[in-house]
């Protein structure tokens, strides 16, 4: 076991090694540009994208020509949500997501209401999920479209996404899911669930950062979006700029091997998981799991621990790699937005640890770090006069 473990692969997952094998010869050997048509070494590149562009929407039960390649899940988001609103603005002004997306999400809609948009945060409850009841008063007549991740990036939580996108058909109104999360653990056919657009990214399913795709559903409905960068008119002109040949034959294939290999690492992180929240759970007191245990990730884990800081533990845990919250607002002092939703007070919303397993997980690792978390929060308990506190 090398030191020191990782469990943060809710920020980033290591780059599976088929993964970086299949990428190689598109720095070196094929590393035309897919946009070049007169000559072989175009063809190849060409051919390539469209190889990853076939197993991207084979992992969704999409068409090809459904799939738009951008630069990640920020992108897919921004292109989703802005490019509906560009088109359907004149039908309707009103969008709805939820209090707990991811930032891609919820700055974007901000975007959105300095532009004269409305925008309804639904609220989730305890275990955070959302009410779909709450959904379906919340549509208007003007509403254009429900955005709502499919997996939380904190707390694992997989919200009823089938029974959303059969609320968001019966109203007419276009569903957008942020599904980056759930990649490699869920399986998930856009159609069935009636998905209208699906966000994924690269480096959160084991394979490269700086890629990630936008499936846009092109009948029952086809949806139109505006293009936000112009240029040269690339991905049916919804995403111009040269295209990322590397970086999308590694999205190729890490979406063939989740496809292939995702019931299996599901059944076996799933395991693992559990085994690191029991040895945890067994040997401290006092800790809290945030959001529901059975609609999760099997490779989320979410804990408080009442009186101990989360940067306090975290500078005691030296060799364990994992987060207080979401890497996109760890800059920020604030305590955790999807925390607070959740009802979570701020004092112990501020105790709380965020581990994410990953394909490559090893039980050797999980007793490594239950052991690591156990000694740091022992240590920390009998030394601060906080650790009585009973929330």
């Amino acid at each position: 076991m090398q030191l020191p473990v990782y469990m943060d692969s809710h920020a980033t997952t290591p780059c599976d090694p088929r993964v970086v094998e299949a990428m190689l010869p598109t720095f070196t050997k094929m590393f035309g540009n897919a946009a070049s048509r007169d000559h072989a070494f175009g063809w190849e590149a060409e051919a390539l994208v469209e190889q990853a562009r076939d197993r991207v929407a084979d992992l969704l039960g999409a068409d090809p020509t459904e799939i738009v390649f951008t630069s990640g899940a920020t992108e897919s988001d921004n292109l989703a949500i802005k490019g509906v609103a560009g088109v359907y603005g004149g039908k309707g002004r009103h969008v709805i997501t939820c209090q707990t997306e991811h930032e891609a999400v919820l700055e974007t809609c901000r975007s959105l209401e300095a532009g004269g948009f409305e925008v309804t945060r639904l609220p989730v409850q305890p275990d955070g999920l959302i009410r779909p009841g709450e959904l379906a008063a919340a549509i208007r007549d003007d509403t254009i479209l429900v955005s709502i991740m499919y997996a939380n990036n904190e707390i694992g939580v997989i919200q009823p996404i089938g029974e959303i996108g059969r609320l968001c058909k019966a109203r007419g109104v276009l569903f957008h899911c942020d599904a980056v999360q759930a990649m490699d653990w869920v399986a998930i056919d856009a159609r069935v669930l009636g998905i209208d657009l699906l966000s994924i990214s690269g480096h959160k399913m084991h394979g490269p950062k700086g890629v990630g795709a936008l499936y846009a559903r092109r009948r029952g409905p086809r949806v139109r979006l505006q293009p936000q960068m112009s240029g040269g008119g690339h991905e049916r002109g919804l995403r111009s700029g040269t295209l990322n040949v590397p970086g999308i034959v590694g999205l190729g294939k890490a979406a063939e091997i989740a496809a292939a290999q995702r019931e299996e690492d599901g059944r076996r992180v799933r395991g693992l998981r559990d085994r690191l929240l029991d040895a945890i759970t067994s040997r401290l007191p006092k800790v809290v799991v945030n959001g529901s245990l059975e609609r999760r990730l099997p490779n989320n884990l979410h804990l408080s621990f009442p009186g101990i800081r989360a940067e306090t533990m975290l500078k005691g845990m030296r060799d364990l790699a994992v987060s207080s919250g979401a890497a996109c607002a760890s800059a920020t002092q604030e305590p955790s937005h999807v925390l607070r939703a959740l009802g979570v007070p701020d004092e112990l919303a501020e105790c709380s640890l965020r581990f994410g397993l990953h394909r490559f997980t090893t039980p050797e690792e999980v007793a490594f770090a239950a052991d690591q978390v156990v000694r740091t929060v022992q240590r920390l308990r009998e030394k601060s006069p906080r650790a009585s506190i009973d929330i």
